[in-house]
């Protein structure tokens, strides 16, 4: 067996000839059943949402105008650096963890735990912040029929006077942690299912939309100037991600050295063809600064007179973010599931079900903790928890695929990041530079959560990791 430990504390790592060797410890397998489409749909799933149906005609209206397609654009661009190398190690390390565990390997034990413990908070509150989304569209379409919901339950407390909880946001979440418990094949089909419809209902705007645009939409093109469009790609960047939680499930894939590269860049690529010609259709079909920043394409629509076709479309946002939860919740699962199965948090919440596969504790833990936090957090204040997470795992990732390309470039792997070093470099300096844009709320947050963090790593993990009983590789 490969020795355990390369580098002494909290430098010490992983290595990753010793990754791809059977871990042990009771109930700590997961089962692998996901293909090649099923990974992509979930790639898709967390990636396509809240991009199209909200951050469209919200950056067009305010920030770039029609330029929203080059906002996308440069975003896109920016992403893919970061999905290269993530594809990689996708590739290299096929295991639970995503951003956590190449860190872990490459570059020591405190940068996996930094990444682990910050994707903890990120991804648990993204799927607080599109279920509190995909509660206004409900309320909307309860509206839109004559019924009148109870006030109380239409949003968290200080968004309305009185006393308030957001009850449907609160009921989604908990639905998809019932659903993540099924199994990841039950789990994975329905997630497949709903990405189909997501995907059609986007190809029905683009179909129709395309024949109700006004080429005198498109001018001015760049009313901001182009500094519009590259603010807007920093806005619209948080929508053209989700691959990387979709990453964290490589563990449960059938052949995750040949089929998770492939699904990484497949399903970013069919996200951006879709999100380029759903702009074209929104910045089309009407004026910039008449687009609706909340609902821009159901707006649209109706502003043409498709006025049934409009609330097919706010039906169809519904679905469609809701796989974003799906993508996000599996993706802080089996990050927490990895962390525990290494010893850096109690292995009680590495075990799985004896018949499922699947982490049911850490699952139905964070189903309440977003349910709570969807419920009772303003969406203002918990959009804010979502940002700079992400973006240091970019980071890592990026900086971790060209310290390992030239620490061990004899590895075997399955897919190889092209433009080594210039792709993943340009992958680190994009995340730094979309940093410098996140408010000083955000840092500060982020600040109180990564104290936390290090009182538990050196009270607790350092002590408790897997490799600290382990004798030194040198």
């Amino acid at each position: 067996m490969a020795k355990l430990r390369a580098g002494e504390g909290i430098l010490r790592r992983k290595p990753i000839e010793y990754i791809e060797e059977r871990e042990v410890g009771e109930g700590t397998q997961l089962e692998r059943s996901l293909g090649l489409w099923q990974l992509t749909a979930i790639g898709v799933g967390g990636i396509i949402g809240a991009g199209i149906f909200t951050l469209a005609g919200a950056v067009a209206n305010g920030t770039a105008g029609p330029a929203v397609l080059v906002s996308f654009l440069i975003a896109g661009a920016a992403s893919a650096c970061a999905a290269l190398s993530y594809a990689e190690f996708a590739g290299l390390i096929p295991k639970a963890g995503s951003a956590y565990t190449y860190g872990y390997a490459v570059l020591g034990e405190f940068a996996g735990w930094f990444i682990g413990w910050d994707l903890l908070l990120e991804y648990t509150a993204i799927v607080a912040v599109v279920a509190i989304g995909i509660s206004g569209y409900f309320g909307f379409l309860v509206e839109e029929t004559g019924a009148r919901l109870p006030h109380w339950m239409l949003g968290a407390p200080g968004t309305g006077g009185g006393h308030r909880v957001d009850l449907f946001a609160v009921v989604l979440c908990l639905l998809i942690a019932w659903l993540l418990n099924l199994g990841i094949r039950s789990a994975a089909r329905f997630e497949t299912l709903v990405v189909v419809v997501k995907v059609l209902v986007v190809l029905l705007v683009i179909g129709v939309g395309v024949f109700h645009i006004d080429t005198a939409n498109y001018h001015p093109f760049f009313p901001y100037g182009i500094s519009g469009a590259f603010t807007g790609a920093a806005t619209v960047f948080f929508a053209v991600f989700g691959y990387d939680a979709m990453s964290t499930a490589a563990e449960e894939s059938k052949d995750a050295q040949r089929h998770m590269p492939k699904a990484i860049i497949y399903s970013l690529t069919i996200s951006m063809v879709l999100y380029v010609a759903a702009c074209l259709v929104l910045a089309g079909m009407q004026n910039y600064k008449e687009i609706d920043r909340e609902s821009g394409f159901s707006t649209a629509f109706k502003s043409v007179g498709l006025d049934g076709l409009a609330d097919v479309i706010a039906a169809g946002a519904i679905i469609g973010i809701l796989t974003v939860m799906f993508t996000f919740m599996l993706g802080v699962t089996r990050v927490w599931f990895s962390m525990s199965r290494d010893g850096l948090l109690p292995k009680w919440f590495a075990k799985t079900h004896p018949t499922r596969h699947v982490p049911t504790r850490v699952t139905w833990i964070v189903g309440v903790a977003s349910a709570v936090i969807a419920g009772f957090v303003p969406i203002g204040q918990a959009a804010e928890l979502t940002n700079i997470g992400i973006l240091l795992a970019f980071v890592v990732v990026c900086t971790a695929v060209i310290v390992l390309r030239y620490r061990q470039p004899e590895l075997p792997r399955g897919f190889r990041t092209p433009g080594m070093p210039v792709v993943p470099a340009l992958g680190v300096v994009f995340s730094v530079w979309l940093i410098t844009f996140l408010h000083w709320q955000t840092w500060a947050r982020f600040a109180v959560w990564f104290v936390v963090g290090c009182a538990i790593y050196f009270g607790y993990s350092y002590r408790r990791s897997a490799l600290a009983s382990q004798p030194s590789a040198g």
